[in-house]
């Protein structure tokens, strides 16, 4: 897998320009040193560098102590340098991994580097067949591609791995990674060999997967297409291909290149960099608990199944968030419930009053629901709101007794079922008295008020 993240950073890899150009009208986020006009000079972003050392010490490689910028050639429309500084044999990071669902998958390299502008071709909005248009506001962006060795093994892999280093990324605040921005993008290289094989087969490196399904679904067929190729008695050739998502399927792009195709050479005007241990090490200690070793304290300090804890921790905010409500005294199991069910965008305390009232049985679970609604919308509290919206649950059996003696009389059917044994009429008795009371009925008190009336 090769996955290109965009960093967070408040200007351009190389230049002063902003990084917040998504919206803008096109090449109006550019200056002459990212439109790569004769003479400029780059000057290396240092907070750029910063996130790659961050995220190669969270994904444990080990960090160069030099480093240097190389030029990649080649030509393209959104190049206009024709080449892209980046980086070749001395790169930032080596050697590190990432656990995947019980797995380690090896991590080759962590560099640094530009990105390169945005063509929009036929088909895409504003443009006629005949036409291709490039927009050079991405141009010079803060890159960085992390390489994995060939120790994912199914297209559900490729996903987990994407999503795994996503969560990563954001718990250090090194890139929103938002995949809908174009901001973190996976090229998954696959190949297919025999049963029992240890050479690998020939690759094809997918290109443009702009979604965690997408790429999922591209490598499923990637690997079916291979299969097929060879089982014909053909041959699978070294290519780049793209995704249809229309089609649901893969399609050739061009031939794939080799290293020496970019006539790689070290960048003339920026000088290698040295990067101090000492600063390294701050930068290690500086870093955030991460998602996997959350995980992992979320099962043993809170007692959550792993789908919980899983759910919880792909997002800092939402571990926080959980965390908060349970300090403020919910129990674990209900608040991961809430927040992973309802996604809820209110704060600690007010969620926690909220599921305190749906435990406390002042309003069930539909009532909650709606307190939620308004409480988002309205910035009120939960228990405010309950109180002027006359949302309470009704508990007292004297004032509930009148409606759960006449639902039974007027469903005679329903009650001969339940009492034939089909415990399913017993729902359907709770729903009407639920309906008769506008819903302030509090189930279970209704529940076993009903199951004493048709016993007797």
């Amino acid at each position: 897998m090769e996955v290109h993240a965009q960093l967070s950073t408040r200007s351009k890899m190389f230049c002063s320009c902003p990084t917040d150009y998504l919206g803008a009208a096109p090449n109006t986020n550019v200056c002459p040193v990212c439109l790569g006009m004769p003479g400029v000079l780059p000057v290396v972003n240092g907070r750029a560098v910063e996130q790659v050392v961050k995220t190669a010490l969270a994904l444990d490689c080990e960090v160069a102590r030099h480093t240097k910028f190389d030029r990649k050639n080649y030509f393209y429309p959104d190049l206009p340098k024709g080449y892209q500084i980046s980086q070749y044999d001395l790169p930032m990071a080596r050697g590190g991994r990432l656990e995947v669902d019980g797995r380690s998958v090896r991590i080759t390299r962590v560099h640094l580097e530009e990105d390169t502008g945005k063509l929009l071709h036929a088909g895409d909005a504003l443009q006629t067949a005949s036409e291709s248009l490039v927009d050079l506001n991405r141009s010079g962006m803060p890159l960085m591609e992390i390489v994995s060795e060939p120790d994912i093994h199914s297209a559900d892999e490729a996903r987990d791995y994407a999503m795994a280093l996503r969560a990563i990324l954001r718990a250090i605040g090194a890139s929103e990674a938002d995949m809908e921005k174009g901001q973190l993008r996976a090229e998954a290289n696959v190949s297919v060999r025999p049963t029992g094989s240890g050479e690998l087969g020939v690759k094809t490196e997918l290109k443009n997967i702009n979604s965690f399904r997408a790429l999922q679904r591209a490598v499923d067929h990637e690997i079916r297409r291979q299969v097929a190729v060879l089982e014909s008695g053909e041959a699978v050739v070294q290519e780049t291909r793209g995704w249809s998502e229309a089609d649901q399927a893969t399609f050739s792009q061009r031939s794939k290149e080799y290293a020496q195709d970019y006539r790689y050479f070290p960048e003339p005007d920026l000088p290698p960099l040295e990067l101090d241990p000492a600063w390294v090490e701050e930068l290690r200690a500086g870093l955030p608990e991460l998602p996997a070793t959350r995980r992992r304290r979320f099962g043993d300090q809170y007692g959550l199944p792993e789908f919980d804890a899983d759910q919880l921790t792909q997002e800092a905010a939402t571990a926080d968030l959980f965390e908060a409500t349970v300090a403020a005294g919910t129990p674990a199991k209900q608040a991961a419930n809430w927040i992973i069910g309802e996604q809820p965008r209110l704060g600690a305390g007010y969620l926690a009053e909220l599921i305190g009232l749906v435990l406390a049985g002042t309003i069930n679970r539909d009532q909650g629901r709606q307190v939620l609604a308004d409480a988002q919308a309205s910035g009120r509290a939960p228990g405010e709101i309950v109180r002027d919206s006359g949302l309470a649950q009704v508990s007292d059996e004297s004032a509930l007794e009148v409606v759960v003696e006449r639902v039974p009389a007027e469903n005679p059917q329903a009650v001969a079922d339940f009492k034939a044994g089909k415990q399913q009429a017993l729902g359907a008795l709770q729903g009407k008295v639920k309906a008769a009371s506008g819903g302030t009925a509090n189930m279970k008190v209704v529940q076993q008020m009903l199951r004493d009336r048709l016993s007797e």
